[in-house]
Formats: C-alpha cells, structure tokens, sequence
C-alpha cells in the first residue's frame, strides 16, 4: 500500500533537482522579504501565512509527482471546465471579495482564493491536449479557431472581473504556445496588430476602466498625475535606487519600513528586493529565474510528446511574462498590474498555483524516457 507513495528510484534518476531547489531558495529568500514589508505592522503573520502555504505546496508537489502526467492528461477537460465553473462562480456576488478595484477573488466564510490562478493551468493543459489531438496541426483554420475557443472563455470570464494582469499573464502563455507550434507567422503577426488596435479603440471607450487608463497615462507623466499608483512607482524606485549596489540589509529599508511603498509584501515585493538587497540581491534573483526558465525549455525539449513539450512551454511563457511584468512596473518601465512575482511575493492561491505549474514540468521531465521496471 505504501508503495504508491514513494516514487520509483528509476524516475528519480530523471528528477530536475535544480528546478525544485531553486525554487525553494526563491521562496525562502520571498518569505524573508515578506516578513520584512510586513513585520512593522503585522509582526509574523504575513510570514507564518506565507510558510504554511510553502509547505502545502512541496505536499502537493509531490502528490502530482506520484502520478504520471499521462494520466492527468485524461483529466484535462475536468481540470479545465472546473477552472471555468470557479470563475463563473467569481462572477456571483455573493461569493466576490474585490481587492483593489478587480473582483477577483471567491470568499467562503475565512477562506479566500483566486480562481484565475489555478483557471490559468487548465487553459494551459487544454491547449496541450488539442493540439496533440491535432498533431500538432496548427495551421488549419479550422484546428486554429477550435483552439482559440478554449483560452477565450476563461480569459472573457478574467476580464470581467477585471483582471486585465491575469488576462494578459493568459494571453502570453498562449502567445508563447501558438509561436513554439509554428502558428504561421502572417496569421501572428497580423492577430497582433489588429488586438493593438482593438486595444487603443478599448482605451477611448468605457470598456477599460477608468483607474486602469489612468494608470498606462501616469506611466508616461508619473509628475503630472500625482494619483497614488504613480506615486508607488516614484516610491519604489526610490526604494530601488537607494538600495545601491549592496542594498541597506535586511529589516533596514526606509522606504519599506516606513510604509511608503504599499502592497510592498505582494505585488511590489521586487521593492523590497532592491532597496534592502541591492543590485546584487536583484541579479542574484533573476540569475535564479534564468536557471529556473531554462530548465523548463530543456525538459520542453526533451519531453517525449507534443502535450508534455506545450505544458512546458506553456508554463515557461507564463512566468517569463510575470517576472518581466513585475519587475518592470517597480521599476516604472511598464504599467502597474496585479501579476504577482513567482515563489517570491506573498499569496496563497499564486504561490500554490506556481508550485503546481514546477510540479508538471517536473513530473512531465521524470517521464521523458520510457522507463522498463
């Protein structure tokens, strides 16, 4: 009986410890950086939350582990389907808990969670599925619409809530996919433009809202619109550059300690990053991710099917764009979103979400090869 819950030496031999431990690491170093955004005025229990929810997610990691992703691929649609019935679910409000201006959450009595972290996989998982059910057929038209159906309706159901980050954190997992299938390249390109365009016909009408306009226009004005995500960029850049190269050491940023950053413990914890850490803490961060990233394209390479190779592509997609996203509204280079920084920021339906994704990335590498017992 117990049995089933060790995994198979053989299959371990093929296990990405690279790609598990440094994730811990990233986490380790996140809950240090949570503690240190929240300690002044929550003591530990940011902290706590956020170890807890570590822990759940090496469990669940192993769990997924254990079966192989061949069989998970028989469970696909129910993934996916039950990731849409979370979302419609979302759209009741009764169930709504709106944090900062997008309903994204569902509240049951103490418990919250954010639907489109875990709606995302499943996308993800269907468009695997497809298109090995496609052979890889991408660029038949009919194969083309057929795919597209499947992230629109969970991304429609994102929008409405809205949650224009999580709708594009969606968006590139599946732009990165359909450019990896070798979607025609005048089919991507011209899609491109013509949802730039429906993008600048979206920002002149009542569609965006109002707040989420204000906040790509103070991107380019940030002293001209003194509102307060403009003044949370200026502040974090503040943060950011007074950390130096060595940063100011840990519990002794100003600009943190003293509040001026806020959401400095979610999703502007790459602030605390930089002004307590210093540009060496920030390389050492994203030299984390790089190896992180790359194992994820090896295994996609080396995967033995086209739903194995998609997932990891998939995945990768998705937490390249985050990482970028993140970084890059802390910095001021890019519009400020709700994406939060993978294993880093604190969030217990995010973090679980990104210990699922490294679980089938891992478990799709641990079966690249035939194995004989």
């Amino acid at each position: 009986m117990l049995e089933k819950f060790v995994i198979n030496r053989k299959l371990l031999r093929e296990f990405d410890f690279p790609i598990l431990i440094t994730a811990i690491i990233i986490c380790i170093f996140g809950s240090l950086n949570i503690y240190s955004a929240s300690h002044m005025s929550d003591g530990t229990h940011f902290l706590k939350s956020q170890l807890i929810y570590t822990a759940v997610g090496l469990v669940l990691t192993y769990f997924i582990l254990l079966v192989d992703y061949s069989v998970i691929k028989g469970y696909v649609g129910i993934i996916y389907w039950f990731g849409v019935f979370l979302l419609i679910i979302n759209c009741i409000p009764a169930f709504q808990s709106t944090v900062n201006g997008a309903s994204s959450w569902i509240k049951i009595g103490p418990v919250s969670m954010q639907p489109s972290e875990f709606a995302k996989i499943g996308i993800i998982l269907m468009i695997a599925k497809k298109l090995e059910d496609m052979e890889g057929n991408i660029n038949n038209v009919k194969n083309f619409i057929k795919l597209m159906i499947y992230p629109l309706i969970p991304m429609a159901l994102i929008v409405k809530q809205p949650d224009m980050g999580m709708t594009m954190v969606c968006f590139f997992a599946v732009l990165g996919i359909v450019f990896i299938a070798k979607l025609d390249l005048r089919v991507l390109i011209g899609g491109l433009l013509a949802l730039t365009i429906l993008i600048v016909i979206a920002l002149n009408t009542p569609i965006i809202e109002e707040y989420q306009k204000m906040r790509i226009i103070s991107l380019f004005s940030p002293e001209k619109y003194q509102m307060s995500y403009s003044l949370q960029v200026t502040q974090s850049q503040i943060g950011i550059g007074s950390g130096g190269i060595w940063g100011k050491g840990f519990l002794k940023g100003t600009q943190i300690s003293g509040g001026y950053v806020p959401e400095a413990h979610t999703d502007f914890i790459f602030s605390v990053v930089g002004e307590e850490w210093g540009l060496v803490g920030a390389l050492a961060l994203i030299v984390f991710y790089v190896i992180i990233l790359y194992r994820f394209i090896k295994i996609s390479r080396e995967a033995k099917d086209i739903f194995g190779s998609i997932v990891c592509v998939g995945i990768a997609s998705m937490m390249l764009f985050s990482i970028f996203q993140n970084v890059g509204m802390t910095i001021g280079l890019l519009p400020i979103t709700g994406i939060t920084l993978p294993f880093m920021s604190y969030g217990g339906s995010s973090l679980l979400a990104a210990f699922i994704e490294i679980a089938l990335i891992l478990n799709i590498g641990m079966r690249r090869k035939k194995i004989n017992f």
